[in-house]
């Protein structure tokens, strides 16, 4: 397709696999028969992303319970009370809190990745957490013995570790997610904490060749669960210009659901990197109406009076499901949504003699 356009990441689970995770938890099914629950739903998911033309798919996240704490599995070394994620609706998210050290990650994507290669015909995508989102694991009380110096080192070595390892297996590209970036913004309007955040992720970033750093992208929203969101209502012009600052070759930024596209799609102009490429949203998973091609396609032209189309491609604004008890979205409404992105972006394609 001469626009690239791709799935951010989560995808609304199966009835079968939700249900099945509640009969493991109540100790009715066991490992093997989750893992196969698990296994069916990834193959689901990209099947339905390939019939419908993806270019690239990914696994739709059905393995993980959310899009940050897959990281986390395992570990002993965590507390109930970490930092607080405020919702418009609001209801929360509440992330755990780490009690001693080292930190270390659980889990990396890497199995992911295999599995989801074993099923797709095309290249697949890996999204990962942001470094700086799990940097709020660490408690501002601090941790006897254990720095947040030294926390931040282990960090960065987590974080190289589970990015490296999803590109030397042979992922299409690696998306960090980070809508902890404008969030940031209404916890300290001063910036001071997303500079900090853009500080981590570049140190991460810092350790990947240029080359590498083509094949990684960073993805930007405000906040998308329970049909709500959690920073929807911070201006754009005080995160993107620093957004662009990341030492990334693709930027993936929410605009279906952006209150004023145009005014945000001029800061992109005058910040995008001239060596990166910048994927709009023009599907919003929290709308309940599915966008129609033609949709699509006129949000991908407007765009083109902005942005040059050889740096253009097209996403979702957000997963469809971050959280993985998500349901407010129905799996076949963000099928029915992504559908239209790519057929849209088709259109575009066309019209710009692409």
């Amino acid at each position: 397709m001469p626009l690239p356009t791709e799935s951010i990441g989560s995808i609304p689970r199966p009835t079968a696999l939700l249900n099945g995770i509640q009969e493991h938890a109540a100790g009715r099914i066991d490992d093997g028969a989750l893992d196969g629950l698990y296994d069916s739903a990834v193959r689901d998911t990209i099947e339905r992303l390939e019939a419908a033309g993806s270019p690239v798919v990914t696994d739709g996240e059905q393995r993980k319970s959310s899009f940050v704490t897959y990281a986390l599995e395992g570990l002993s070394n965590l507390g109930p009370d970490g930092a607080v994620i405020p919702f418009a609706d609001g209801h929360t998210r509440q992330l755990p809190a780490l009690t001693s050290g080292p930190f270390r990650y659980g889990r990396t994507t890497e199995s992911y990745l295999r599995t989801a290669q074993q099923y797709a015909k095309v290249p697949v995508k890996q999204p990962v957490i942001a470094a700086s989102a799990l940097s709020l694991l660490y408690p501002a009380s601090g941790i006897d013995g254990y720095s947040r110096e030294q926390f931040l080192d282990d960090l960065i070595d987590g974080a190289e570790a589970d990015i490296r390892g999803a590109l030397d297996a042979g992922a299409d590209s690696v998306q960090l997610d980070f809508t902890e970036g404008r969030l940031s913004l209404k916890l300290d309007p001063s910036g001071g904490v997303l500079d900090s955040f853009i500080d981590l992720n570049n140190r991460v970033l810092d350790r990947f060749a240029p080359e590498e750093r083509k094949r990684i992208g960073v993805h930007t929203c405000p906040g998308g669960d329970q049909d709500s969101t959690h920073s929807l209502d911070i201006d754009y012009a005080e995160l993107l210009p620093k957004l662009f600052s990341l030492k990334a070759g693709r930027f993936y930024v929410q605009l279906a659901s952006e209150p004023d596209q145009d005014r945000a799609l001029r800061v992109m102009a005058d910040h995008l990197p001239t060596d990166a490429t910048v994927f709009i949203g023009v599907t919003d998973p929290i709308d309940p109406v599915v966008e129609t091609p033609e949709q699509v396609r006129d949000r991908i032209l407007n765009a083109a009076r902005h942005l040059p189309a050889d740096r253009l491609g097209t996403c979702d604004d957000c997963g469809f499901s971050p959280f993985g008890d998500d349901q407010s979205t129905s799996r076949d409404v963000a099928f029915a949504k992504i559908a239209a992105r790519i057929r849209g972006t088709e259109m575009a394609a066309a019209e710009l003699g692409l």
